[in-house]
């Protein structure tokens, strides 16, 4: 018999590869039974989110309104002026089977501008956030490093990454302290130079080692940066702390691109995760959001079950 060691290196790698997503499935498939002797499943529901500006309705209750009756179990508020919203927001959710998810940005300055006044004035206006988050019950405050357009910044170098993981070690004390995280946003490379990719942001997560500090991946910028989704939403791991959706051609909502706008693939990693988070909608819309937005639920859960 020809032994050909290139042809059984091949079939060995694939083989483990497809024993240890075997084994990453069957985690979510298995069932178990509860005190009461039922079954239940394991597999992390869809738990779908809505920007502020993404529901119709002229006030912040009638946005709500409308969520409701699709379903939609989350809401991300900006963090502009939020310290001055939260009565606002925990009222309007009184009694509403909607939980505040991520807050997007909303802070001044960028942490790694090479001026000290810029930067204190990040860590001052994300601290005031994230002390109005815990407030509000949000799974944290999402913030990214450096636009391309915020200059001067700091040179992309090991004490770069360094000074970072110092600043964010601060900040992740703060939010655990206050009952929240913040959270690394990658963004592809026409919007930030310095943090592309969600295995990037997860290894800062690891390296600064606080329970305060998470990443999250969002479906637009990882069209653009990754190779595969469900690979993506896989080496973040126990660091996955939220998650953006558009479509993926123009950023619209899901479904407004046709065929390009599939989530399968990385739809399959968060339940291989176990994911119990939000997926939240961070997209503008280039129809009736009347049509369109019931129409792009439906999708997303028709793909979360087809996954």
């Amino acid at each position: 018999m020809d032994f050909n060691r290139r042809d059984f290196l091949k079939s060995s790698i694939s083989g483990a590869a497809l024993l240890g997503a075997s084994s990453l499935m069957s985690s979510c498939i298995r069932t178990n039974a509860d005190q009461s002797g039922e079954k239940k499943n394991e597999c992390p529901e869809l738990k779908i989110s809505f920007q502020e500006g993404t529901a119709p309705g002229a006030n912040l209750n009638e946005k709500l309104d409308y969520m409701e009756k699709l379903g939609i179990v989350g809401f991300e508020p900006g963090g502009g002026n939020l310290a001055n919203r939260v009565t606002e927001i925990n009222d309007a959710l009184k009694g509403r089977n909607i939980k505040v998810s991520a807050i997007c940005a909303g802070f001044q300055g960028f942490i790694l501008s090479e001026d000290p006044e810029v930067r204190k004035q990040c860590m001052d206006t994300m601290k005031e956030i994230i002390a109005a988050a815990g407030k509000i019950g949000s799974v944290g405050v999402i913030i990214v490093p450096a636009f391309n357009s915020q200059k001067p910044v700091m040179a992309h170098t090991q004490e770069t990454r360094d000074f970072l993981c110092e600043q964010f070690n601060e900040m992740g004390t703060f939010a655990a302290d206050n009952g929240t995280t913040v959270i690394f946003e990658p963004l592809n490379r026409n919007e930030a130079f310095y943090l592309r990719q969600v295995a990037d942001a997860a290894s800062l997560c690891r390296d600064i080692n606080n329970p305060g500090v998470k990443c999250m991946g969002d479906f637009w910028h990882m069209t653009k940066e990754e190779t595969s989704d469900m690979g993506a939403f896989l080496s973040a791991g126990e660091y996955l702390q939220h998650v953006h959706i558009a479509s993926r051609k123009r950023r619209s909502m899901p479904g407004e691109d046709g065929d390009a706008d599939n989530y399968v693939n990385g739809f399959k990693g968060l339940k291989m995760l176990g994911y119990d988070k939000f997926v939240s909608f961070e997209c503008g819309c280039q129809g009736d959001r009347n049509v369109v937005l019931p129409a792009a639920v439906e999708l997303m859960r028709a793909q979360w079950k087809e996954a």
